[in-house]
């Protein structure tokens, strides 16, 4: 099994159909976005992904359901009192791309590209932290995978800010301050070419009332470790902060896109 993991693509929100990727061979042509995952909240429901893990330490039974629908968003709740398998962290988090029922999920594999779009709500109650806050991850399935790319709240020199980061060779991708994006919706495009070695790349465009807030992209990067890539989104965070801002939180989903690149 490969230990390593981690070269770009383009296309700005909305779903453009077609694509100039960058660092690809024969990127001259202009390649094409196909749609693959289109759910809503109101159809689909917590159907929409391969697997919910809400509370799965069953640590916080009162506050179950930690993750639900709310209207038209997926909603994931966070309270001090959670704890996950591993108790010095909380977690609810979604994980996969599920179309229909039973095992019709999409499988993101080396070689291939993709691209979700989204849009989140980050109330101020969503602080950044000294230790980990991701509110979105890419990893291998299983047990025990470490994270390949990494969207978080985190403090730097006391200030709030959100990154996007690839951990296990500590690359920065992009960060930006996190106060003005807090209390209204944000919109997330994240592309990733899956590949290992230096074959991979990311691109993590975040706007805001229209605005591009942060564009930021990385090539000849690893982006795999074995079998297939995965998305996470939710809560993940560590009781290790020493700021004082774990409290009771929440995080609001909405729009959830997937697209291959052909």
């Amino acid at each position: 099994m490969s230990t390593s993991r981690r070269t770009l693509l383009g296309a700005a929100l909305g779903g453009a159909a077609t694509a100039s990727v960058v660092g690809l061979p024969g990127a001259a042509h202009a390649a094409s976005w196909q749609q693959k995952w289109a759910p809503t909240a109101r159809r689909d429901g917590l159907g929409a992904f391969e697997t919910v893990e809400d509370d799965r330490a069953g640590s916080h039974p009162a506050g179950q359901p930690h993750i639900r629908t709310e209207g038209d968003n997926w909603r994931f709740t966070m309270h001090r009192a959670d704890r996950d398998t591993s108790t010095d962290r909380q977690r609810q988090e979604v994980t996969g791309l599920r179309n229909g029922s039973g095992a019709d999920y999409l499988t993101w594999g080396s070689g291939q590209t993709w691209r979700v779009t989204y849009s989140m709500y980050i109330p101020s109650s969503l602080k950044a932290t000294t230790t980990f806050t991701h509110i979105m991850q890419m990893k291998q399935p299983g047990n025990g995978t470490s994270p390949i790319v990494v969207q978080s709240l985190r403090r730097v020199n006391g200030r709030q800010t959100i990154e996007l980061k690839l951990p296990v060779d500590d690359i920065l991708v992009g960060r930006t301050d996190l106060d003005p994006l807090h209390d209204r919706w944000t919109d997330v495009d994240f592309q990733i070419k899956v590949g290992n070695g230096s074959a991979g790349s990311v691109r993590w465009i975040l706007k805001s009332g229209g605005a591009t807030v942060v564009d930021a992209s990385k090539t000849g990067v690893d982006t795999f470790l074995a079998d297939r890539v995965r998305p996470k989104w939710g809560i993940y965070r560590s009781l290790g902060d020493t700021s004082g801002s774990l409290q009771d939180t929440y995080l609001l989903l909405t729009g959830l896109r997937g697209y291959q690149l052909v």
